[in-house]
């Protein structure tokens, strides 16, 4: 059943969800401008990608919530990695990989963390972003998770 159409939903939480799903669809095409993949596993489709804030959406303004810079199409289990912190990226595109995420998992899930990967420079206000990710989300010590909240 549609959002709109459930009666089981209250009327302003009805309008919020559509608002949200507006916007996330906004920020999607937004993001579509500037990517066209994801950037590690190279799938195109957009069935199967995700379009993932590099900044979270909490600590956005609604400018920067719907800034297609301040995105990346990834798939599912990269999004997963990226939004964890486990992964981030060099403003050079160099893929940077936690200290604290598990090599054998990594592996398992296509991120192979000794390659040296690079998936290309990015633009520069994906950098902006990709900036407040490597300070604020990205896990970088054992023991320590980092920004208590992304678990």
């Amino acid at each position: 059943m549609e959002i709109a159409a459930d009666p089981a939903i209250k009327e302003t939480e009805r309008t919020s969800l559509v608002q949200a799903r507006r916007g996330q669809g906004l920020f999607r095409d937004n993001v579509r401008s500037i990517e066209n993949a994801c950037r590690i596993t190279k799938v195109e489709r957009m069935e199967h990608l995700i379009a993932s804030h590099v900044q979270p959406w909490r600590d956005s303004n609604n400018e920067q919530r719907l800034d297609g810079e301040n995105g990346l199409l990834l798939t599912p289990t990269v999004d997963h990695l990226f939004d964890k912190g486990f992964i981030s990226f060099e403003d050079t595109g160099q893929l940077i990989v936690s200290p604290v995420a598990d090599q054998k998992s990594l592996k398992r899930m296509g991120v192979d963390p000794e390659s040296r990967l690079n998936v290309g420079a990015f633009s520069q206000g994906q950098r902006r972003y990709l900036n407040f990710h490597r300070e604020n989300v990205l896990r970088m010590a054992r023991g320590v998770a980092r920004p208590d909240r992304y678990p």
